[in-house]
């Protein structure tokens, strides 16, 4: 009986081999996404300033239940906001650094209504949404260090961290070329100043009072503010 035939790797075969992703790999934004889109099992991978992040599971209590009121309370916005839009864990493709972040949570004004990012033919929204939220465990997350210094570099114009083991939200404005810290003033709301009539009572959240939550963002969509923005962005959409 003849031996069988032994196939021997070619050159075109070790060439189609992708390697994983891995956490601490330092990779262009064109090799990450080649490597991301070979490995369908990952939920979730992420390339801040050209260096992989692959966040470990998460918990209810640290993650989950605060990405959810978090949700839920930019829904009630998004409702009542014609020209925005929203995504949730969305993979961004920032033009500044290697940048291929997935953020927890993001709002957008529609290029079409003066946004400053687009989507692609894939679906994919290209350069930085107006606003980005991240929940994180606490203040040594890498949403505070890497992950804002390349929103800043990309000009995301407000960004939240939700610090959830320290029960504090933070709420950073661009101003210039530097994301500032936003004072929370005496009522204990932060108030949008990218998106007009967008209040979150910081206390209620942070205790998960969401009625008391969706009271103040209810508040905030009737305010004078908000109608005026979204006159502004149909103004801006009619003008082409």
């Amino acid at each position: 009986m003849a031996a069988p035939t032994r196939v021997l790797p070619t050159k075109k075969n070790e060439d189609e081999r992708v390697p994983p992703l891995q956490t601490g790999d330092r990779l262009t934004a064109e090799e990450f996404e080649r490597r991301y889109a070979a490995m369908p099992e990952i939920n979730k991978a992420e390339l801040i300033n050209g260096v992989v992040y692959m966040p470990s599971p998460v918990s209810l209590e640290d993650h989950g239940s605060p990405h959810f009121d978090l949700i839920t309370w930019l829904g009630v916005y998004r409702a009542f906001t014609t020209g925005i839009n929203g995504g949730d864990n969305s993979s961004l493709k920032l033009e500044v650094g290697a940048n291929r972040p997935q953020p927890d949570a993001f709002l957008r004004i529609y290029q079409s209504h003066g946004g400053q990012s687009r989507v692609d033919a894939k679906g994919y929204v290209l350069a930085a949404p107006e606003w980005i939220g991240e929940i994180a465990a606490s203040s040594v997350s890498y949403d505070l260090h890497d992950k804002l210094t390349a929103y800043q570099q990309n000009h995301v114009r407000e960004y939240v961290v939700w610090r959830v083991r320290d029960e504090a939200i933070d709420w950073f404005v661009l101003r210039g070329e530097k994301l500032e810290r936003l004072p929370l003033v005496a009522d204990g709301i932060y108030r949008s100043e990218v998106f007009p009539g967008l209040w979150l009572d910081v206390a209620a959240m942070i205790r998960r009072d969401m009625p008391r939550v969706f009271e103040v963002a209810q508040r905030g969509v009737q305010s004078p503010e908000h109608a005026d923005f979204v006159a502004r962005l149909q103004a801006r959409a009619t003008q082409g």
